[in-house]
């Protein structure tokens, strides 16, 4: 039981009254070892390609990228997530080019893994940055088709294991993708390849910085043949008890860690999730958020490094077990 004194025997300041008592009894503490670096790589050899609405996050090439691996390791990041800007020639409806073992992923991948063997590589299962239209799925008369899509996430999934990666992350949200893919890895050999589902992915306004980043432009016009937003898969943003749902049963399917994204906007989420289940939690800080802190310390409202380390704490007093981040290289040396 928590004992509440009284004032003036008690007095909650004296506890924050200098920095050497504040962080003897500090609750939660941030450190390198919590940050996945979310980077974003093309196909060019231009090392890196800036992203206008995104500064200070661009897009990295394959060599640009083995060098970052080897940076993470010298400032203790324990993995990067990986997501491709693709050619917008090799895109189609079927999102063809993620099944390529020699596309910009698997090459990504093996290039990191050979530069720096330490640092976890996790890659996005998903056919977003590969489609045409944008979506994370197959679509079909405005429909996405949930178990067609499921099949070929599989297969991608199966890919990039083979290529080096350590963790797989399906964010499609479609259903039962999580059994689908630990059933062919097991099957193929890979029982220890971890699954990082992102368990509870909501229908969000703060996905635009990222789609820039990797090219997938505006989603479809709304049409029938092509609708023009994701909310027939990612979840309503009113909803908290379907998130518990989403999330039992992506662990009943083999799931090794779950995720909420975005992140600042559902921490309610997080904290459920995590008090729930008590599974490896991770929150995304998208690209929105990291846009608007940006953009914020841009025009001098914010103090930058402040802002971030404040809410990349938030997401751990929230519960979090780690969080994916643009921020993770400038918060590690921050940290430091």
């Amino acid at each position: 039981m928590n004992y509440t004194g009284r004032y003036p025997a008690s007095r909650p300041r004296r506890l924050r009254q200098a920095d050497w008592v504040r962080r003897l009894v500090r609750e939660h503490r941030l450190s390198a070892d919590d940050l996945i670096w979310a980077m974003v790589v093309h196909e060019g050899s231009e090392p890196e390609v800036a992203v206008a609405s995104m500064p200070g996050a661009p897009r990295y090439s394959v060599a640009a990228a083995a060098k970052a691996a080897k940076h993470a390791a010298k400032l203790g990041i324990p993995a990067i997530a990986v997501f491709p800007h693709i050619d917008p020639a090799k895109k189609d409806a079927a999102g063809t080019e993620a099944l390529n073992q020699d596309g910009l992923v698997c090459r990504v991948v093996r290039a990191m893994k050979e530069a720096a063997p330490e640092v976890g590589i996790m890659v996005d299962v998903a056919l977003d940055p590969f489609t045409d239209h944008g979506h994370d799925g197959l679509l079909k008369d405005g429909r996405i088709l949930n178990d067609e899509t499921v099949k070929v996430l599989t297969e991608q999934a199966l890919i990039q294991v083979k290529a080096g990666a350590d963790i797989v992350a399906p964010s499609d949200m479609m259903d039962g993708r999580v059994s689908a893919i630990r059933a062919a890895l097991d099957e193929a050999g890979h029982q220890d390849a971890l699954i990082m589902s992102y368990a509870a992915k909501y229908a969000s306004g703060f996905y635009g910085p990222y789609r820039d980043a990797i090219g997938s432009g505006k989603l479809g016009t709304g049409s029938v043949e092509n609708p023009g937003d994701k909310r027939t898969y990612q979840m309503d943003l009113a909803n908290s008890d379907e998130a518990l749902r989403e999330v039992a049963m992506d662990i009943a399917e083999g799931a090794d860690m779950v995720m909420v994204k975005p992140g600042i906007a559902y921490l309610d989420i997080v904290a459920r999730v995590k008090d729930a289940f008590g599974l490896p939690t991770f929150a995304f800080q998208v690209s929105g958020e990291y846009a608007m802190i940006k953009a914020a310390s841009a025009n001098g409202w914010i103090d930058e490094e402040r802002v971030m380390l404040e809410t990349l704490t938030a997401f751990k007093r929230a519960g979090a077990d780690g969080i994916i981040t643009y921020f993770a290289p400038r918060a590690a040396e921050a940290l430091a």
